[in-house]
């Protein structure tokens, strides 16, 4: 199994047009995440698009690119991109770019977006919320498999034998499909032979098991090989040196971040013995010390038979040390005890 780390870049907006001092920290503390990520052997680095206050990264690749020049081996990805509202022929450009610059280490995760913010920003009407991502997608993957191309769409100007440049290191990007828990994404998934993402950030993991087989199913009924099939699990992690102070420490920051999304969404506020029971043996929030991460991962493995998870962090208002210090359990303790264990 692959492990990773994925993030938002969330901060505390300057409320500034000039001297974004939290937005360059915050850029900066992404950068020595990468790195360290890196330096452990983790396998992929990962970063999501959002155009509110709260998220500093409204461009991954931009960001990634800065990490490819301070890290030698790790995949480099979004998580995701919102393709619906992005121009697939400026998204392959700017990964192939960082795929060149990063020595052929580019992936995108392409999703349609847990946020809204993207589609009026970019002039696009959300009752078109599934075919744009549909026809966005199907051109995505034509720009990789091609120089030249010819494509006829609704919601982007046609394209007559146009070359895309530049092309990547490598012969294609990865390019992932990222799903919240819609079947027909993964039945779309499945279809189209394409790796699969999903994010866990709420129920019991165990719900998802039939997300995953349909997964399977649906690839295995198109004609493609189900061993050759890759399967992400993404969700909330942080680690410290006891349970106790992993709960403690990330309790307020969990808190303000489902709560604030929460009151935009018309949800419950989110209470203590709520995110006890979330993180533990069986829910969905990886919160505890290096065993109690450790244990579920492979309690989850044998659920999924992932061949990849990544670790979704929330700094909030941690000391950047404590972020970096989780960081470094999950690669230097986690990661390893669980491919031991899997081997076994």
């Amino acid at each position: 199994m692959e492990f990773g780390i994925s993030t938002f870049g969330e901060i505390q907006p300057d409320g500034t047009s000039g001297h974004a001092v939290n937005a360059h920290r915050r850029v900066r503390e992404l950068i020595a995440e990468g790195r360290l990520a890196d330096e452990l052997g983790l396998d992929v680095f990962a970063l999501g698009e959002h155009h509110r206050p709260d998220y500093v990264v409204a461009a991954p690749e931009v960001v990634l690119a800065g990490i490819a020049t301070v890290t030698k081996n790790i995949r480099l990805s979004s998580a995701v991109t919102v393709l619906s509202s992005a121009d697939p022929v400026r998204t392959f450009q700017n990964f192939a770019t960082l795929d060149l610059l990063s020595d052929g280490r580019a992936e995108i995760m392409a999703g349609r977006g847990s946020f809204i913010e993207s589609f009026p920003l970019f002039g696009y009407d959300l009752d078109d919320y599934d075919t744009l991502f549909s026809e966005k997608l199907d051109l995505l993957l034509q720009l990789n498999e091609q120089e030249h191309i010819s494509w006829k769409g609704k919601h982007r100007a046609s394209l007559d034998n146009a070359g895309i440049y530049p092309r990547p290191l490598q012969n294609k990007i990865p390019v992932w499909i990222a799903v919240g828990g819609t079947p027909a994404s993964v039945v779309r998934a499945g279809n189209l032979n394409l790796p699969l993402t999903i994010a866990i950030l709420g129920g019991e993991p165990e719900r998802y098991a039939p997300l995953v087989a349909l997964y399977r199913s649906s690839a295995q009924k198109a004609g493609h090989a189900v061993e050759k099939l890759q399967v992400c699990i993404n969700e909330h992690l942080y680690i410290a040196d006891t349970s106790e102070q992993a709960a403690d420490e990330f309790w307020p920051v969990y808190e303000k971040m489902m709560n604030r999304i929460g009151r935009e969404r018309g949800w419950s506020p989110i209470t203590r013995p709520q995110f006890e029971y979330m993180r533990s043996p069986k829910g969905p929030l990886l919160v505890g010390s290096p065993k109690d991460v450790t244990e579920k991962l492979v309690y989850q493995y044998g659920i999924f038979h992932n061949t990849r998870f990544l670790a979704q962090t929330i700094m909030g208002d941690l000391p950047h040390e404590k972020m970096l210090h989780s960081i470094e359990l999950f690669g230097a303790e986690v990661a390893p005890e669980v491919k031991r264990r899997l081997a076994v």
